[in-house]
Order: structure tokens, then sequence, then C-alpha cells
């Protein structure tokens, strides 16, 4: 009976954070990915806006939506930024996370070579004890 790898618990759990460091950085590319259309919409929003004004009401208006909507810009910006940061966190952590698993998945491969290269050694003596008793057997066989 062979032995399985004694770090297979580890490695799973390694996969596991690794799997959960995807995940992540997953979530936090389609996070930054929603704040960049958020602001291209508000950018287009903006240039959108009617240049002209007929009276003093309707210019009023025009300069309230104008100074909401780079407002709600300039806080797309930031949150556009956060998104950015928590990207790049979220990829170190996946980097960090597969680093960890990678070490334990060269140890497994190895230790799966070195139980197969351990079958083959013990099959290739048995098959060796059989043509050497078949030799023998014949060989008394001629001398009987």
């Amino acid at each position: 009976m062979t032995r399985g790898f004694a770090l297979a618990g580890l490695l799973r759990l390694r996969q596991i954070e690794k799997d959960h460091a995807a995940s992540d950085l997953a979530a936090a590319n389609a996070f930054r990915r929603d704040a960049g259309e958020r602001q291209a919409r508000a950018i287009a929003a903006l240039h959108a806006l009617p240049a002209e004004a007929a009276d003093a009401g309707t210019l009023f208006a025009l300069a309230a939506a104008r100074a909401s909507t780079r407002s709600m810009l300039g806080d797309l910006n930031a949150l556009t930024a956060q998104a950015e940061q928590e990207v790049q966190r979220a990829q170190g952590a996946f980097t960090e996370a597969k680093k960890r698993a990678v070490g334990l998945e060269k140890l497994e491969a190895r230790h799966d070579a070195e139980v197969v290269a351990g079958q083959l050694a013990t099959e290739q003596a048995a098959i060796d004890e059989i043509a050497t008793g078949s030799w023998r057997r014949a060989r008394e066989a001629g001398e009987a």
C-alpha cells in the first residue's frame, strides 16, 4: 500500500485560499469596471447638458445640473481610485496565495513521481524474479 502525500490537507487549504483570493480579485475587477462605467456615464451626462439658456431660470437649472454632475464626477473619481487600490491589494493577495500553493503542488508532484518510481521498481523486481525463476526451472529441467 502506498503512503499518501503527508501535506495533502495543507495543500487543499492552500488551494482553497488561492481560489478565495481569485474570487476576491474577480470581484475587485468587477467593482473597478463598474466604477469606470459610472464615471464614463457621468462624463457623458456632463457633456450632454445643453449650453444655451433662454432665461435666468433655465440658466440656474443648467448651473445646478453641472455643479451636481461635477460633484458626482469627483465622487466617482474617488471611487475609481479606491477600486484601483482594491484591485492592487487583491492582486497581491492572489499572488501570495498562489506562491504558497505552488510550492506544495511541486512537493506533491515530486511525491507522486517517487511513488510511481517505487511501484515501477517493485513491479520490475517481481518481473525479474519471475524471469530468473523460469530460467532456473528450465535449466534444472534440462539437467534432469
